[in-house]
């Protein structure tokens, strides 16, 4: 055990986080999960809480096989990824299995394991676009040399996970923009993105609401943000989860009912996954909000921390890009649970319960402290 101990390298203020947000998942999962339990298991309420744990347990073995690898073979396995991620997502819009009116599942035969491809896409395209990034910051400045090579995979693949998920889309598209203004790509050129990016989101929803069977879930998009708009003419029905969800976070008060004792956990229909912040801040109050909510910030503080000190190009794009997607998913989630964002049906990363969702942020933390790791090699040897 000390010698695992002494192999775990990298930012140990990033591992604290991950084993804090880890406990907090467990309780969380735990007391969310009582009404499933009693459904779908015959009131085995340790039943959900063992499974998250043993899922969380692999997700910190894959953190850990992660942070040993160097971290520029990512730039490669990325380029390897990139080819398979398209036919990917293009048969899982094809014949991927169904949930919630959209094809955004494969499972695996025989073990019968279901993931998302957009979950693999999403750390693939962030990893190429910092590999593209850093090579050709010498012509970034130009449309041909510079822009194109990095804009041509990111439409092809946020167009590939749209139908069926919009907004990953949406995150993942705004994460690349992020990681191409970082990068130093032609303001205009962004600009223009920007541009073209509103354009065509209101284009979709107008297409949508005129023609609700022209997307897997365009009927879904458009009654959604328009319940969030028009709040007052919406029916209780529209409005009934993030109603909850308002009812658990006024409920908990300051300091919370303490943990396991949610009422709202027996009304909200994904207390354990969507809107599992609300059921923290109806458990631990205002405080524990506020409390998970830094816990964020702190972790990307830390990967800004990481991206500087990382003295080549492509480990900081890398770190500062994998980190921002994370965070940025957190607080979509988080406003979701508070009413401030219409409901998307993103995961709290490291806290949902989840399977391969987990482990697919483990991963991608495992990547950020690879290069954290060899940083600290490389400025130990200079």
């Amino acid at each position: 055990m000390l010698q695992f101990l002494k192999n775990i390298k990298g930012d140990k203020v990033i591992w604290f986080i991950v084993v804090l947000l880890s406990i907090v998942s467990l309780l969380a999962v735990y007391s969310s999960t009582g009404t499933l339990a009693y459904k779908k298991q015959g009131g085995n309420t340790e039943y959900y809480l063992i499974k998250h744990f043993l899922i969380l347990a692999f997700g910190f073995g894959l953190m850990y096989l992660m942070h040993r690898v160097k971290y520029t073979y990512y730039s490669r396995i990325s380029q390897i990824g990139l080819l398979l991620t398209l036919p990917l997502l293009l048969f899982t819009l094809v014949s991927g299995t169904n949930l919630n009116e959209a094809n955004r599942w494969l499972t695996v035969p025989i073990v019968n394991l279901t993931f998302q491809s957009s979950d693999i896409a999403k750390l693939v395209l962030i990893m190429y676009l910092a590999r593209v990034l850093s090579k050709n910051q010498d012509q970034i400045k130009r449309f041909k040399s510079g822009f194109l090579p990095v804009i041509v995979p990111v439409i092809l693949v946020c167009v590939l996970i749209l139908p069926a998920n919009f907004s990953t889309a949406a995150i993942l598209f705004f994460t690349c923009l992020v990681l191409m203004f970082i990068g130093r790509i032609n303001l205009k050129y962004i600009f223009t993105l920007v541009g073209l990016g509103i354009v065509a989101i209101v284009l979709i929803f107008a297409l949508a609401k005129v023609f609700p069977n022209l997307f897997p879930r365009g009927e879904t998009w458009v009654k959604r943000v328009d319940n969030f708009i028009h709040k007052e003419k919406a029916s209780s029905d529209a409005t009934y989860q993030p109603d909850q969800a308002k009812i658990a976070i006024v409920s908990g008060g300051i300091f919370g009912k303490s943990p396991g004792k949610s009422t709202q956990r027996n009304f909200l229909p994904h207390p354990y996954s969507d809107f599992i912040f609300a059921i923290i801040v109806e458990e631990y109050g205002i405080v524990g909000g506020i409390i998970i909510v830094m816990l964020y910030w702190i972790l990307f503080f830390r990967v800004v921390k990481i991206a500087i000190k990382c003295q080549g190009n492509f480990g900081a794009f890398l770190a500062i890009g994998i980190g921002f997607s994370l965070v940025f998913q957190a607080m979509i989630n988080m406003a979701v649970a508070v009413n401030l964002f219409p409901v998307t049906g993103q995961t709290l990363p490291l806290v949902s319960m989840g399977g391969t969702s987990i482990w697919f942020t483990s991963i991608a933390i495992g990547i950020i402290l690879s290069v954290s790791r060899q940083s600290d090699i490389e400025i130990k040897d200079s």
